[in-house]
């Protein structure tokens, strides 16, 4: 009996079996090729300094938003006193961290997929093999290795960006006072909640430049394969941000159970 599998499932493993070889081939680049400092560096200033005005911007108006949101809701109840954890709670495991991947990855992973393409398409690739230059150690492993180290940063700025946001529209229109949303964070919020976003960042920060990366060295079909891949690393970043967020949330939930009972 002949077994027949459809063809998109073929190209879904294959795809995987390639992006393995591609994930492997930059571990033995990190480990036995010459590491550039200077790439790094400058991948750490445009995936972090340059994200800094769309990070301020997003975790600001999703504090305020949130709390607009609650706020009233909670002053039906009369538990405005929970208004601070509730918010900081939101944003510290799931808001920001997400919010934060989804920009990287519109802004970063994108810029990544199509300087890379740019590159696989003009030769420069090539050229880099040529002169005995490793192109995962030149090129991919600083942009993946910058992304590890940055999400999580801008998902921190973003927690204190979005909790100041909060507060403001908290004691300027919910009418409760600062201290007393103060108090709500610090009886509510434990450092699990923010570690557990920290976590979550460094997961999405290395699968968002895994996949652009990888996205753009496959590029092929000059200028439309650049958008191709540039478009194709953005959609599946943001697939498998909010594919990830569930398993890691469950993960994390029986890690909490495990470690504090």
């Amino acid at each position: 009996m002949r077994l027949f599998i459809p063809r998109w499932i073929i190209k879904i493993l294959e795809a995987l079996g390639e992006l393995l070889f591609f994930l492997k081939s930059n571990i033995l680049a990190l480990y036995r090729e010459r590491f550039y400092w200077d790439q790094l560096i400058s991948e750490l200033y445009s995936i972090g300094v340059r994200s800094l005005g769309v990070v301020t911007l997003a975790g600001l108006f999703t504090g305020m938003v949130f709390v607009v949101q609650v706020g009233f809701n909670f002053m039906k109840m009369g538990a405005q006193s929970y208004i601070g954890g509730v918010v900081a709670l939101a944003l510290f495991r799931e808001l920001s961290p997400v919010l934060v991947s989804i920009i990287i990855a519109g802004r970063v992973g994108s810029a990544m997929a199509a300087e890379i393409g740019t590159m696989r398409i003009s030769e420069q690739v090539d050229a880099l093999v040529m002169l005995s230059v490793n192109p995962f150690s030149y090129l991919t492993v600083p942009k993946i290795l910058a992304s590890i180290i940055m999400v999580p940063i801008l998902v921190i700025y973003a927690d204190f960006v979005a909790v100041l946001g909060g507060a403001f529209v908290a004691v300027s229109q919910v009418g409760i006072t600062l201290v007393s949303f103060q108090n709500s964070i610090i009886q509510w919020v434990e450092r699990y909640d923010l570690m557990s976003g920290i976590f979550k960042a460094i997961v999405f920060g290395f699968v968002i430049s895994l996949i652009s990366c990888f996205n753009g060295i496959r590029t092929s079909g000059g200028a439309k394969g650049v958008g191709n891949a540039s478009t194709t690393s953005v959609v599946l970043s943001i697939i498998s941000i909010l594919v990830l967020d569930y398993f890691l949330a469950v993960f994390l939930k029986y890690f909490y159970v495990f470690m504090y009972g």
